[in-house]
């Protein structure tokens, strides 16, 4: 089995690069999935965050209404750390349970946005980055995901910085330019970790 830890700042393209690792025969494990599936309700996880911020953070229908959270700990880098605490560990232990079943020849590529802030580089055989300059991310954010302006650096602010994350990075893919050039890039980094995940 071959771990890969696939990560990239906000609005950089790693969504897609993982749709398209996945479409190739990539285990894909979706960190952000497993984050929303952790605080359904009814589980432990809703309840503790309901703990910690308070009723304010759930919609009508009892499930996390992830705009307010998001309002509160994206201002607040305490706050960010205190949900962090709680979700991290319930996904760790998910992911670890998806892993277990993928089989022994398998690429296994872990979906991480907050890879390079959490130190989480060396539980992976090989990290892959999905790069983007600052100024393609902040308009794809405000272009295509609605944000407004101040939300999107807000965003990316709380994260690592673009050069934190090159630091970690064992394959860079750049994904400044068309849909084209990234399937492109995406098809030769598949045959990269297949040709690793065949060696052991």
């Amino acid at each position: 089995m071959l771990k890969v830890g696939l990560t990239g700042g906000i609005g950089a393209g790693k969504s897609e690069v993982s749709r398209l690792l996945a479409r190739y025969g990539a285990v894909l494990i979706d960190a952000d999935r497993i984050a929303r599936e952790v605080v359904e309700p009814g589980t432990p996880g809703l309840t503790a965050v309901v703990e910690a911020f308070g009723p304010g953070i759930l919609a009508p229908d009892g499930s996390l209404d992830r705009p307010a959270l998001g309002s509160i700990v994206f201002a607040d880098p305490a706050r960010l750390a205190t949900l962090n605490a709680i979700v991290h560990p319930l996904v760790g232990a998910r992911s670890a349970e998806l892993e277990r079943a993928a089989g022994p020849g398998a690429v296994v590529v872990h979906d991480v946005p907050l890879l390079t802030e959490n130190g989480l580089a060396p539980l992976y055989d090989l990290v892959v980055v999905v790069d983007a300059a600052p100024g393609t991310q902040l308009d794809r954010l405000v272009r295509l995901r609605g944000m407004t302006e101040s939300d999107a650096r807000a965003r990316m602010a709380a994260q690592a910085t673009r050069e934190e994350r090159l630091a970690v990075a064992d394959i860079v893919i750049d994904n400044d330019g068309p849909l084209e050039d990234l399937e492109f890039q995406v098809r030769g980094v598949w045959s990269e970790l297949t040709a690793r995940a065949a060696k052991g």
